[in-house]
């Protein structure tokens, strides 16, 4: 399983790095980091801001294989992504934004698909009985609903308890209020800022895994290894736990970790509604301001992401199919 593993993440690796490469190349031709410049009022002169990019690698007359020469040498030699047009360091604003979102994002996955998976199961287990017609309904309605309104809903909700109880139960934006007091403090302050975009992220994402674990199970259920287990004495439930889930269960798996680097970079609308200052609202900032060396940045981290995914749903498999043989 390790030498597995070890050529599985080198042959990720050289994915990640052609990939991230590519990105520069596209960023470099086609964002204009001039554009920071040109809207300030004053506007400088066209000399200014070339001397302001020029240190920062930036300059669009310089040739492109030069720049981007200098680029994969500060990678690969100091780990230094580079510096924004207006001169804030990606390092910075990468390592500190994938801990605002791995906070938030990472509880609310756990818990999505902890709920997904259960209601699949529960629901597959009563088949067109209205425990299952019910929570069918339910995600249905889930699954359709914008992540805006369930946000908007949300913040109403935790707004009006606020009220209600005369005092800050949840805060409605931001990731942090740095309280003193020691760790205590700090872990209900977290939980405080927490809570609200939590939920709204489990509302949205629940439903997906719950549909699809109950398909599965429900298909699995039919299967002859399944009947075969019900001809010699189990019950449907201890069928259910012992073969069929197992099965059902490694597409879910596959999914869910194929999903990790999207859920970092895509929960653009949860985090700026609940003013989450993560990797999502990033992905677009860098964009609209032209930030070449924080785009790539961007786009390595997902590289970097879907290669540890990869490996992880490999895992996965291998460890829910005994069927499974890794050479």
């Amino acid at each position: 399983m390790l030498k597995y593993v070890v050529k599985k993440a080198a042959t990720w690796l050289l994915v990640a790095f052609l990939a991230t490469n590519i990105a520069y190349f596209l960023a470099a031709t086609f964002l204009e980091p001039r554009s920071n410049y040109r809207e300030r009022n004053p506007a400088p002169t066209e000399e200014e801001i070339y001397r302001l990019l020029e240190p920062r690698n930036l300059h669009p007359d310089t040739p492109l294989l030069e720049r981007w020469w200098t680029w994969i040498q500060g990678v690969l030699l100091h780990w230094d992504w580079g510096l924004s047009p207006v001169g804030d360091s990606v390092n910075d604003q990468v390592g500190f934004r994938i801990g605002v979102s791995a906070q938030l994002l990472f509880l609310s996955t756990i818990l999505s698909v902890i709920i997904g998976v259960g209601l699949g199961v529960y629901t597959a287990a009563r088949q067109y009985k209205f425990a299952d017609r019910f929570f069918q309904g339910l995600s249905i309605v889930t699954i359709n609903t914008h992540v805006v309104v369930i946000s908007i809903i949300v913040v109403a909700l935790g707004i009006w308890i606020n009220e209600l109880t005369g005092t800050r139960v949840f805060y409605v934006v931001g990731s942090s209020s740095n309280p003193g007091g020691g760790f205590f403090a700090w872990l209900v302050d977290a939980l405080q800022h927490l809570i609200l975009p939590t939920i709204s992220l489990v509302i949205i994402s629940y439903a997906g895994y719950h549909m699809m674990q109950r398909t599965l199970l429900l298909d699995n259920l039919g299967a002859d290894y399944v009947r075969t287990a019900r001809a010699k004495g189990l019950t449907r439930p201890q069928a259910i736990r012992r073969h069929a889930l197992r099965t059902s269960l490694i597409p879910v798996a596959t999914s869910v970790a194929f999903s990790v680097p999207g859920i970092f970079t895509g929960a653009v609308m949860t985090e700026v509604i609940f003013a989450w200052n993560g990797m999502g609202q990033y992905t677009i900032q860098t964009i609209q301001r032209n930030d070449v060396h924080g785009a790539v940045a961007v786009a390595a981290f997902g590289s970097a992401m879907v290669a540890v995914s990869a490996i992880l749903a490999d895992i996965v498999v291998v460890a829910l199919d005994p069927r499974v043989r890794v050479s």
